[in-house]
């Protein structure tokens, strides 16, 4: 039975019988739901959200009032084609919120788990977002970003397309992100540029002092020595820690160019 026994439709919902609806799923006042879209158990839809076609979530997400999810990609290369969107478990996306799926055909777009993605913005076709990530409201995510797992997206960031971002990078409101921006450093300015560590997301993060320790000595090394990319690369493999190799990796497939200092 597409919708499980156990949901709540509220009788001015429109969800088409091929969709597929969980247990304990509750969808509200005036929601369309097409064909071709999954929901797993415990997702909360509030009144006016639309699922387009091709759109999977997983278990427990919470989606508000006026979103919308699958829409077609904002490309002029996209040609109707069958392609996706899917989204993880345990996702809160607030109002007026749109999402895209991705543009060739079969082609996935996908949201991770336990991310919190506020009101008002945009994440378009073909991202590929992690976990625990906090994209907050009128940020707008241009096409094949890449984001690790949880960056923190403040207000207004505009993300260029192909731009990535790494794990634990926190980026301050109404920055313009046009390359990508290595994990574990606080970014700011109009045009993205390096600040120095995002010690408050690693201490939330549960990092302890020789973790931070490590960071900060990558910290130097890339930015603060004056060496090449390659050279700098080479001194944090040295190091022979998780941490370090995590940086270097992102540095070395950077294609953009790394954020710089001022």
């Amino acid at each position: 039975m597409p919708i499980d026994p156990g949901a709540r439709v509220a009788p001015t919902a429109r969800v088409h019988p091929d969709a597929v609806i969980g247990p304990g799923c509750v969808i509200g006042e005036f929601c369309i739901v097409e064909q071709d879209v999954t929901l797993g158990k415990a997702c909360v839809l509030e009144p006016y959200v639309f699922i387009k076609r091709w759109t999977t979530l997983g278990d427990y997400n919470e989606i508000s009032a006026a979103t919308v999810l699958g829409t077609d990609p904002l490309d002029k290369n996209f040609k109707g084609e069958r392609s996706f969107l899917q989204i993880g478990s345990h996702n809160k996306i607030r109002e007026h919120f749109t999402i895209s799926r991705a543009t060739k055909p079969e082609a996935v777009t996908r949201i991770g788990d336990h991310n919190f993605i506020m009101t008002s913005g945009h994440i378009a076709h073909d991202c590929q977002l992690g976990n625990h990530i906090v994209v907050a409201s009128c940020a707008l995510l241009a096409g094949y970003v890449e984001v690790e797992d949880q960056a923190f997206i403040s207000g207004g960031v505009v993300v260029h397309q192909f731009s990535k971002i790494g794990r634990l990078a926190m980026i301050g409101g109404n920055t313009r992100v046009n390359s990508d921006l290595p994990p574990f450093f606080l970014y700011s300015k109009f045009d993205v540029a390096v600040e120095g560590l995002n010690l408050v997301g690693m201490k939330r993060a549960g990092f302890d002092v020789e973790q931070i320790g490590i960071v900060k000595r990558c910290f130097k090394i890339l930015y603060r020595s004056g060496l090449k990319k390659t050279e700098a690369c080479e001194q944090m493999d040295n190091i022979m820690h998780p941490l370090a190799d995590h940086v270097s990796r992102f540095v070395r497939a950077s294609k953009r160019g790394i954020a710089r200092e001022v």
